[in-house]
C-alpha cells in the first residue's frame, strides 16, 4: 500500500466518524451504568475497590511525566514529539483523581470528570502515534485540537444532559475511533524507534480492560473477591504503563533500519 493510499484511508475513516457524530441516533447514558457490582466500603471509603484500582493512573501519570522531562529516560527524535506524550500523561493523571471522584458516589454528575481526562489521554496517544509515523509536524499540529474535540464530546454530553436531550453519541464515536485509529497507525505506519509492536500491547490491555468493565458482574459473583469494572481500571492501567514501558524500552532506528 503507497503513502497516498495509506493516508487516504485513515482520512476516510475520520471522516466517516465525523459524520457519524451529526447523524448517528442519540443515545443516553443509561441509569444502571453506575450501578457497579461491588459496593463495599473498607476503612471508610465507600466502593473501595473502584476507588483504590486507580492508584496505577497516579503512578503511571507521575512516572510518565518524570521520563518524558528533559534528560528523562524517554527517547525522542525530535524535542516536539514530547508534547502529545505529555497530554497522554496528563491525562493518565488526572483520570486517577476523576475516576476516584467519580467513584466514590457514582452519578452523572461526577462521570465528567472521569471522562474528560480519559479523552485527553486518547487523543494524546493518537497524536503521538502520528508524529512518530507519520509526520512530527503534522503529530505536533495535530495535537492540542484533537485534545479539544476528544474534551468537547465529554462536555456535549454534559450539555445535552442538562437540557433534558441527554446525547453520549459523540463520546462513544471518539472512544471507538480512537482504539481503531491507534491500530490503523500501528498497521500502516512504521515506527521510527525499535520497540514500536509493543503499540500492540497496549490495544490489548486495553481490550481485556473493556470485557471485564462489560462483566463486572459475571466476575463479582465468581467468588466475590473483586469485581470485573476493579479489575478494568487494573487492566487499563496496565496498557497505560505499556505506553510509558515502550518509550523508555525505544531507541531511535537508524536511517533505513526495519522496524520490528
Amino acid at each position: 500500500m503507497t503513502s497516498a493510499q495509506r493516508g487516504t484511508l485513515a482520512l476516510v475513516f475520520t471522516a466517516a466518524c465525523a459524520v457519524a457524530v451529526f447523524f448517528a441516533p442519540a443515545f443516553g447514558q443509561p441509569p444502571s451504568y453506575h450501578d457497579f457490582a461491588d459496593r463495599r466500603a473498607l476503612l471508610g471509603v465507600p466502593n473501595f475497590g473502584d476507588v483504590a484500582s486507580n492508584l496505577p493512573f497516579l503512578a503511571v501519570g507521575v512516572a510518565g511525566l518524570w521520563a518524558i522531562r528533559r534528560g528523562g529516560r524517554a527517547v525522542f527524535i525530535e524535542n516536539e514529539e514530547r508534547w502529545p506524550y505529555v497530554f497522554f500523561f496528563v491525562g493518565v493523571l488526572l483520570t486517577a483523581f476523576g475516576s476516584s471522584c467519580y467513584h466514590l458516589a457514582p452519578g452523572n454528575g461526577r462521570l465528567v470528570w472521569d471522562r474528560l481526562p480519559i479523552t485527553m489521554a486518547f487523543m494524546g496517544l493518537i497524536a503521538a502515534l502520528v508524529a512518530d509515523r507519520v509526520s512530527v509536524r503534522f503529530g505536533r499540529t495535530l495535537t492540542l485540537p484533537a485534545v479539544v474535540v476528544g474534551l468537547a464530546s465529554v462536555w456535549y454530553w454534559q450539555w445535552t444532559a442538562a437540557r433534558g436531550a441527554e446525547n453520549l453519541m459523540p463520546y462513544l464515536i471518539l472512544q471507538g475511533y480512537t482504539i481503531v485509529m491507534v491500530l490503523m497507525l500501528a498497521v500502516l505506519y512504521p515506527s521510527r524507534y525499535t520497540e514500536g509492536s509493543m503499540i500492540y500491547g497496549v490495544f490489548i490491555w486495553y481490550a481485556l480492560a473493556k470485557l471485564l468493565e462489560f462483566g463486572d458482574r459475571a466476575v463479582f459473583g465468581a467468588g466475590g473477591l473483586v469485581s470485573g469494572h476493579t479489575l478494568k481500571h487494573l487492566a487499563s492501567g496496565l496498557a497505560t504503563f505499556w505506553v510509558l514501558r515502550m518509550l523508555t524500552a525505544r531507541r531511535a532506528l537508524a536511517a533505513g533500519a526495519i522496524p520490528a
